[in-house]
């Protein structure tokens, strides 16, 4: 079944859209500007991140590390992250469970 999401503008410079959910699974698309943050934040969700296009610096946990297209990532339930787009992109993240809030 086909079903098209509304785009939503989480911080300034970022765009959220969901591209297909279902209770055990979501993937969302985020774009970025350059300079714009995904502020640091947590939750229960294991989190996979693919790097479409761009470049970002993440922090997960104390760890610091900058990704760029073609990279991707585990961030584990609960660990703290966040990024900074250092060159305008977009990543794939994939969250298990589906993230109800992002509905």
């Amino acid at each position: 079944m086909l079903k098209t999401y509304p785009r939503a503008f989480p911080d300034p410079g970022v765009t959220r859209q969901v591209l297909s959910e279902r209770p055990e699974l979501m993937v969302v698309s985020f774009c970025f500007e350059e300079g714009a943050e995904g502020k640091l934040h947590d939750h229960p969700h294991i989190q996979s991140t693919y790097v479409k296009a761009g470049k970002f610096r993440f922090q997960v946990g104390d760890e610091v590390f900058d990704v760029r297209p073609g990279d991707s990532f585990v961030i584990p339930s609960g660990a703290r992250h966040g990024c900074i787009c250092l060159e305008q992109g977009e990543l794939i993240d994939t969250f298990t469970p589906r993230r109800d809030d992002f509905l």
